[in-house]
């Protein structure tokens, strides 16, 4: 499994990015998708996640602001980062994750950084 990670950058406080997710290689088709972040200094934290039904999860701090969405057909996974603070600066990191044979298969992309100026 490779996750490929894109749309990270450097926007002012209260701008937008999306950040893009394709997964390739075998897995299964029931699994969730996500986006965890990462700041200096803290743990990393989930930011969003939808499973292939739709159903979406949303970190307590983003709550409101931004949006997962995914296309299943074409393994992918967007997540609309609106109204972005200086607080959201991190690292973000791609996440599959599914049930097989009994056990959790967990797959991270390669980070990709956002950066929110005051």
């Amino acid at each position: 499994v490779q996750l490929q990670a894109s749309g990270g950058g450097l926007v002012q406080a209260g701008g937008s990015l999306t950040l893009s997710c394709t997964a390739s290689g075998s897995f299964v088709s029931i699994n969730a998708l996500g986006w965890y972040r990462q700041a200096p200094g803290k743990q990393r934290e989930l930011v969003a996640a939808i499973t292939d039904s739709g159903v979406t999860d949303y970190g307590d701090s983003v709550k409101g602001r931004f949006t997962i969405s995914r296309d299943n057909a074409k393994n992918t996974m967007e997540l609309q980062m609106n109204s972005l603070k200086p607080e959201d600066t991190a690292v973000h990191y791609c996440n599959l994750l599914y049930i097989s044979g009994g056990s959790a298969k967990n797959f991270w992309g390669q980070g990709t950084q956002v950066t929110v100026s005051s």
